[in-house]
């Protein structure tokens, strides 16, 4: 990840991919990539992060069942209004509200061949990015998307583009970003950034497509829905996928409070028009909290 300073915030950027139901409290939904989805249930307060029991309570929950984006909980964009530029300028996508849309019970961020201006040199593509800046932030507690990842054309176990379900502070990296799914070169990948190891720390077992930096799981990720979580705890972050304990980064944990983003830019191996779903998106605090 390359670092780019933006207004009040400067942030790498980082992305989400899905392709499986990752857990019982998770809704059912039949799907094909691009294909019709059935709604998700009611929220409940009894739903529970997937893979890590304990004694929680729901501190943000969006479901995505309505017919547009809930502007109380997301805003659209990088940190900006209309169509905004990338988070890293060195990204080949602008951000615009048009590419965000909620359907069949999803957030669905769509990745085309459009070239708009924002302020970047090459703007080939237009997508969707949305986060809870101003709205909802939080330290320590658990994060869980459920997401569904589309394959790159012709490598059906590469993630296509560059999703992202990511956390950011306030000020880059003193604040810290944690990258809870993020698909780099077509894996699925996790990483938290801050002063400490700016170029992120992550917890897996690496690979020959990231040599810099651990932190990218070997296992297929798409053509289905996925959960990708994370246990934020004081010097501490554990990530799961699919429930499954992935490992920690217990090196430059952060306290500052971060905001949500989920969003979906260009990236190897491109692939364009394409679309990055969510299912729902959850925060619990501890119970004691």
């Amino acid at each position: 990840m390359a670092v780019t300073v933006i207004s009040v915030t400067a942030v790498l950027f980082a992305a989400a991919c899905g392709a499986n139901p990752g857990g019982s409290d998770t809704a059912s939904k039949g799907v094909s990539d691009g294909g019709s989805v059935t709604a998700s249930p009611t929220p409940k307060a009894t739903y529970k992060p997937t893979g890590d029991p304990g004694s929680w309570k729901l501190a943000f929950d969006d479901e995505f069942d309505g017919n547009q984006l809930d502007t109380a909980k997301w805003s659209t964009g990088w940190l900006a209004s209309g169509i905004t530029a990338p988070v890293n300028s060195s990204e080949e996508e602008c951000y615009d509200p048009d590419q965000v849309t909620v359907s069949d019970g999803s957030l669905n961020l769509a990745l085309i061949t459009k070239s708009e201006s924002c302020g970047i040199s090459n703007p080939v593509y237009a997508s969707g990015l949305v986060n809870t800046n101003g709205k909802f932030s939080y330290t320590y507690g658990f994060l869980q998307a459920r997401v569904w990842l589309p394959a790159a054309t012709g490598d059906a176990g590469k993630i296509a583009d560059w999703p992202a379900v990511w956390t950011d502070g306030q000020n880059w990296p003193t604040d810290g970003e944690d990258d809870i799914f993020e698909g780099i070169n077509g894996r699925a990948c996790a990483h938290f950034h801050s002063a400490v190891s700016p170029d992120g720390i992550g917890p897996a077992d690496g690979t020959a497509e990231v040599a810099v930096r651990s932190g990218c799981v070997h296992e297929t990720l798409t053509g289905g829905w996925h959960t990708f979580g994370a246990d934020w705890e004081a010097g501490s972050v554990t990530y799961y996928y699919d429930g499954k304990d992935i490992g920690s980064v217990t090196s430059g944990v952060t306290s500052a409070p971060m905001f949500l983003i989920l969003d979906y830019a260009s990236g190897p191996p491109y692939q364009s028009p394409s679309t990055m779903k969510v299912d729902y998106v959850r925060v619990w605090k501890k119970a004691s909290n």
